[in-house]
């Protein structure tokens, strides 16, 4: 879920991501997987890169602020060839993708051709992830409304990620969950029944920590999905803003200006032995704004 966010008072913490501890495997040297290994690495969202004119110039910018990876959605307008090549030159890793149609062709909707349209969609992308090198395809799982009761929806999207899944194992590609305001997997609880009804290597989580702070706190929903977790999506959410502007509204803080406990996270995901990919998913902008985001982030991990 793309929302506005982020902003507290820096935490009086050193700056830098966790030195780090291993190289990767075989592949392309910018793809996901040959990346070196940190603890816990740092990455935006593509729609967030306002600086650059081409794809390469904004993989270059990335890389010379000190991000690890960058996330694309897909199915997407990109030039498979411009995208490798921005990728190869700048020698950032793109380590997932964003399934773009989960919101408007949902595998839960009551029309089979629109799940059917839904499905395909999540099939490309697990391709485009396998092309770039990358590890993961981020994916809302199902909405609930008016139209969808919640045991269809359950149901329902079970049924069609079910047949993205030899694909995602032929290609070594992972079918990540995200929290958000769906209505559905509205616990930690449900969310690991979830995901563990599946019997799946290549299913789990993609935790959205700002997306918690409304109805919950972000570090037990940690410590409950545990090894579930894949990757995160590094947001803020101030409840005050929510109480006085409406709930949308509690995302316009940024990073370290709100609710999250940011300490109390990293401790959680300490714990359950998480490391790997934290995305920013906020409003950006151009180079500066980046690089504020990069050092909020670098606070974060350090905290």
């Amino acid at each position: 879920m793309t929302s506005p966010l982020d902003r507290r008072t820096f935490l009086a913490a050193g700056v830098g991501a966790a030195a780090a501890l291993a190289s990767g495997g075989p592949g392309s040297s910018a793809s996901a997987q040959d990346a070196p290994v940190k603890k816990y690495k740092k990455a935006v969202k593509i729609g967030m890169v306002r600086a650059g004119a081409t794809l390469v110039d904004k993989f270059k910018i990335l890389k010379e602020i000190g991000f690890d990876g960058i996330e694309l959605d897909s199915p997407n307008g990109f030039d498979k060839s411009e995208v490798l090549a921005a990728r190869d030159e700048s020698g950032l890793p793109i380590h997932g993708v964003v399934d773009s149609a989960h919101w408007k062709e949902t595998l839960s909707h009551p029309s089979e051709e629109v799940r059917a349209k839904g499905l395909a969609a999540l099939e490309t992308a697990i391709r485009d992830a396998h092309a770039y090198g990358a590890t993961s395809v981020l994916l809302v799982p199902a909405v609930v409304n008016k139209e969808v009761s919640y045991a269809d929806a359950y149901t329902r999207s079970q049924a069609e990620i079910r047949k993205a899944l030899p694909l995602a194992a032929e290609l070594k590609i992972k079918i990540l969950f995200e929290n958000v305001w769906n209505n559905f997997l509205l616990s930690p609880l449900e969310t690991a029944r979830y995901i563990d009804e599946f019997e799946s290597e290549w299913i789990g989580a993609y935790f959205d920590v700002g997306n918690v702070v409304l109805y919950g706190w972000p570090e037990q929903w940690i410590r409950t999905l545990g090894k579930r977790i894949g990757k995160l999506d590094v947001k803020e959410y101030s409840r005050k803003v929510a109480r006085e502007k409406g709930t949308g509204a509690g995302f316009g803080v940024e990073l370290l200006e709100g609710d999250c406990d940011w300490p109390a996270v990293m401790r959680a995901l300490e714990e359950i032995g998480f490391t790997g990919w934290g995305t920013a998913e906020i409003p950006g902008g151009d180079e500066t704004r980046l690089r504020a985001i990069a050092e909020r982030m670098d606070k974060i991990y350090a905290s």
